[in-house]
């Protein structure tokens, strides 16, 4: 049976196990990341935490909405055991009628047929299986990414594991941050905050790269777990637009977990010239499901709308 539970009424404990334990768990499903994101959520879960969904939801006018937050790419539910289109489609089926608007990301695990009503759209990521040699990814490298690694050579850039986040949200703020981004002062500090829970918990592995003047250019934030590295969030000068910092780092992270059972995840975009960039690693296509539902008087759909816009234009330029 799913039971709808408020934020309250959820036993911390055993959710974090069933998220452990999901063949499909993955960090942004955890109560402590959700904590941080979303802040208020509810959840459905299935039987004694047999499966659980969370479910992100603001109010606004009095009127509940079902919301994807930010640093958060997939949702949808999470299962210690088998997943099929009929499970996913009973979790959704049980999200109450009190939540009146859903904008809702489900997570690649979770199908539905194609003529289901709450489907809006397929979202892309991009994946890198890691489990073979360095030498056998990198034949994969499209020219220009080997053009760009090149570049960082021929500049003398350099890697540390030991950058600060600061530095990485300081240069995303100042450029791409700075061309519409709607993130607010609260984003971004709930953004550091993440990070650095995730290098307390281990979670997190952070390269940053210097010029040959010991100049900050570049920083990638990747958030493992479950087997799998997500992009989480990059930031860089306009300088490394132009030496190849951002193609060593990412290189360099593969060199270093090649021939691990892990995958890359480089949490995709609608931008043409950042998926170009992924799939020149030799990434592949992985389709999640978006899921729409408008239950809101017409007047308001101007409101949501305007949500909507913002909420594009912000993953055209993530991460």
């Amino acid at each position: 049976m799913i039971r709808y539970l408020k934020h309250n009424e959820i036993d911390f404990e055993k959710w974090d196990s069933c998220m452990d334990d999901a063949i499909n768990g993955i960090f942004y499903g955890y109560s402590w990341y959700l904590d941080m994101c979303a802040r208020t959520w509810d959840a459905l879960v299935e039987d004694d935490y047999r499966a659980v969904m969370p479910l992100p939801v603001k109010a606004k006018g009095g009127i509940r909405y079902l919301f994807q937050p930010f640093f958060v790419q997939q949702l949808g539910v999470f299962s210690r055991h088998g997943l099929s289109a009929e499970v996913t489609r009973r979790f959704l089926d049980a999200i109450p009628k009190s939540i009146r608007y859903l904008d809702y990301n489900l997570n690649t695990y979770n199908v539905l047929p194609a003529d289901h009503p709450l489907v809006a759209g397929r979202q892309v990521t991009y994946e890198l299986d890691l489990i073979a040699p360095y030498e056998q990814l990198r034949a994969n490298y499209s020219g220009n990414t080997m053009r760009n690694l090149k570049k960082a050579e021929k500049n003398g850039l350099f890697l540390t594991p030991h950058g600060r986040p600061e530095d990485i949200i300081h240069a995303f703020r100042q450029n791409r941050g700075a061309r519409g981004v709607p993130f607010r002062d609260e984003d971004y500090r709930v953004l550091k905050h993440l990070i650095y829970a995730g290098m307390h918990k281990r979670m997190v592995s952070l390269k940053c790269a210097y010029t040959a003047d010991n100049n900050f250019c570049a920083g990638i934030v990747f958030y493992k777990s479950h087997k799998k590295a997500v992009w989480l969030f990059s930031g860089a000068t306009p300088e490394a637009r132009q030496n190849g910092a951002m193609a060593m780092l990412v290189d360099d992270f593969i060199r270093e977990h090649a021939g691990k059972e892990m995958v890359l995840d480089f949490e995709g975009s609608s931008d043409p010239n950042l998926a170009r960039f992924y799939r020149g690693f030799g990434s592949e296509e992985c389709v999640f499901l978006r899921i729409r539902k408008n239950r809101l008087p017409v007047l308001l759909k101007p409101m949501i709308n305007m949500y909507l816009y913002l909420r594009k234009a912000t993953k055209r330029t993530m991460p």
